[in-house]
């Protein structure tokens, strides 16, 4: 792959050494990962929707999923496949160069649908379509990770983030579709949806792993195919196991 910061929006956060967004995958990812096992050869499947440098990618491949890392960041699918071989996952991810909003979803494919800040970076019509498609990919026992920038944010041009004084992050210019309080909440619960919400939450967070300090208005979403059941016990698990005496 050749790309440069004329053609590539993200290529200097993925370009440094310090990598945008850190190495480690994101908490309620990993959380669940954790808690649901995964054969190594189970062959389940998990797409990584706007898969940047790829922390949840190799994340799912290290728990034994078979990963599609899509993103329009060539020079974040080349870390992704650095990265991927330098773990010796390299047999367990493939990366695509598409648009979220063209790609096909197979109806009951994947096992994970991963969208780290996808939704928001496409219009709220579109976003909506891709979001009713991700849905419709799931199987019966998978899967949803979504995080979208909200209207908190001190990027956004609506109340309350445009009042924000705190600092923007330097690639705010992607996101155009900041999400409402609960808007992100309501999709999941939408009876066309099919999900089962595990997890939700809107925050306020500062970041540090890209450019100056910043802050940022997020919601955050775990959800599993209706009617799955999954062995999950929060993030952190509220009441751990007690480790066996000795």
């Amino acid at each position: 792959m050749s790309s440069s910061p004329q053609t590539d929006f993200f290529y200097d956060a993925y370009n440094r050494d310090d990598i945008a967004y850190g190495l480690e995958p994101s908490a309620a990812l990993a959380a669940y990962l954790s808690q649901v096992d995964v054969a190594p050869s189970g062959g389940l499947r998990a797409i990584d929707l706007g898969a940047g440098a790829g922390r949840d990618s190799l994340a799912l491949a290290s728990a034994g999923y078979h990963v599609e890392s899509v993103d329009l960041s060539e020079r974040g699918l080349a870390r992704i496949a650095e990265r991927a071989a330098q773990r010796n996952l390299a047999d367990r991810v493939r990366t695509r160069l598409e648009d979220v909003r063209k790609i096909d979803f197979p109806r009951d494919y994947y096992d994970a649908v991963i969208a780290t800040t996808v939704l928001d970076h496409v219009p709220a019509s579109d976003a909506e379509t891709v979001w009713q498609r991700m849905c419709d990919s799931l199987s019966s026992t998978g899967f949803l990770y979504v995080q979208v920038h909200t209207t908190e944010d001190p990027g956004s041009g609506l109340p309350p983030g445009n009042t924000s004084t705190s600092p923007v992050s330097e690639t705010a210019g992607a996101v155009i579709n900041y999400f409402r309080p609960n808007q992100l909440a309501a999709m999941a619960i939408d009876v066309k949806s099919k999900l089962r919400i595990l997890r939700y939450e809107e925050r306020l967070e500062w970041d540090y792993t890209h450019g100056p300090e910043h802050q940022h208005g997020k919601a955050v979403l775990l959800a599993v195919r209706s009617g799955y059941h999954p062995p999950w016990y929060g993030q952190p698990a509220a009441f751990p196991r007690a480790e066996p005496t000795k």
